[in-house]
């Protein structure tokens, strides 16, 4: 069986939590993605505290942009693979002018591969519900986000909304 699941909400919504309660209930080999980056004092310490609630079973992979080939590198030896979360790696994306559309492309790609882990977790927050961006690059982010979510969900084999912690499942195939 390969699962796919998206996990989107807003921020603080429970994504991550829900996500890794529902991971760590799976057997096999874990491996965490984490896209984050400490660049200041406040960010390292809550990268801290979420490898601390992970807990020794799930091993961590920090992978800011190189998130696809990861997956393909590491998805084979493991039987659940959690991403958190695109959010962040499509910032890192765009702050390093890559070629947003070719990742993600890459990511749909590296997801819909059957050789890579049967369960993979994906999270990412929904963005498209607030105001219009006020900057052309708050706009840019937001038209990127949506469309990787998009497609990440048409891959997907499952995939939650979660609002004030409370998951709802919005697909299943």
């Amino acid at each position: 069986m390969h699962k796919r699941v998206l996990i989107l909400g807003g921020a603080r919504s429970g994504k991550s939590s829900f996500a890794l309660r529902e991971a760590s209930l799976l057997p096999g080999k874990k491996a965490f993605v984490a896209t984050a980056e400490a660049l200041d004092d406040e960010m390292d310490a809550r990268i801290g505290n979420h490898r601390r609630e992970r807990g020794p079973e799930w091993k961590t992979f920090e992978e800011p942009v190189e998130v696809p080939s990861l997956i393909r590198k590491i998805g084979p030896t493991h039987g659940v693979v959690l991403i958190d979360c695109l959010t962040l790696w499509v910032s890192n994306i765009m702050m390093r002018a890559l070629p947003v559309d070719r990742y993600q492309m890459d990511l749909i790609d590296a997801l819909s591969d059957p050789g890579n882990a049967p369960l993979i977790y994906v999270v990412s927050n929904e963005v498209g519900l607030g105001l219009v961006p006020e900057s052309p690059m708050g706009r840019e982010y937001r038209d990127n986000l949506g469309r990787l979510n998009a497609g990440v969900a048409s891959a997907a084999t499952d995939v939650y909304f979660l609002a004030a912690g409370i998951p709802m499942k919005i697909k299943e195939t």
